[in-house]
């Protein structure tokens, strides 16, 4: 299973899909998303599920960028329709999204009529341009905001929303996360239908990548260090992953451990 560049996405075609992902990564490494966030996407494409990664560029506009990555992400879609592969099949769609990627899917699912099993945000931050872009007062750039700002972002999920089912992942060392007031508005909206959970880790720990370790002849003392770094990076990795799966199909994942 290799990725594919279909209509400006990078795709992973499982050989019997069983739903569809369309992944939305962060601000400054969502531009190549099949290498920043391989490891994950390509686990959760290896358990059947079809991964529509759009990378993007941030610019202050992010209305604009939701209607361009939702744009690219439909037509990537129709090609699949297309081939044999996903030919008169229904597939359930969810979101994805990790940091500004949770805030573009918020934005698609309040702005356009989709139609989506459920989100997935991971790590959610809707920070103003003056605490999210550095030096941005240093050049008398105090008045430039993003588009929608943030309180408009809120008031936006809060009356127009339309995705039912969320799950929101916050990560315990992550000063970045913005997960509560989002868990409100959404529970709000539609109570019942909204999950948050709370995992080790920081808001990086969606980026961890495969690690790999070449022992020598002889198994040496920084040998032991190199496995226990790897098993500690893959701890948090492996309980995202999983959280991910049972939400997605619980009763194929039935158990986490």
């Amino acid at each position: 299973m290799d990725w594919q560049e279909i209509s400006g996405n990078w795709v992973l075609m499982p050989r019997n899909p069983v739903g569809i992902i369309h992944f939305l990564g962060g601000a400054f490494v969502a531009t190549v998303p099949h290498l920043t966030y391989r490891w994950l996407l390509e686990e959760l494409a290896s358990k059947g599920y079809v991964i529509i990664a759009t990378p993007f560029v941030n610019i202050l506009d992010h209305s604009a960028i939701a209607k361009s990555v939702l744009l690219n992400f439909e037509r990537a879609l129709e090609r699949l329709h297309d081939s044999s592969a996903m030919r008169k099949r229904y597939l359930p769609i969810y979101g994805l999204g990790h940091s500004m990627g949770c805030k573009l899917h918020l934005l698609i699912g309040s702005l356009f009529r989709i139609e989506r099993a459920g989100n997935i945000l991971i790590s959610f931050n809707n920070y103003a341009a003056r605490d999210a872009i550095p030096l941005i007062e240093q050049f008398d750039l105090a008045a430039v905001e993003f588009t929608p700002s943030p309180l408009e972002t809120n008031k936006l999920v809060q009356e127009r929303y339309n995705i039912r089912r969320n799950l929101l992942i916050k990560f315990s060392n992550d000063t970045l996360d913005q997960s509560m007031v989002l868990t409100e508005l959404l529970k709000q909206r539609f109570p019942e239908m909204v999950t948050a959970q709370t995992l080790t880790g920081t808001h990086t720990t969606p980026l961890g990548q495969d690690i790999k370790w070449q022992m020598g002849e002889s198994f040496t003392p920084f040998d032991a260090l190199g496995q226990w770094f790897k098993q500690e990076v893959y701890r948090d990795l492996n309980q995202l992953k999983r959280i991910i799966l049972l939400w997605l199909n619980p009763l194929a994942y039935p158990i986490i451990n």
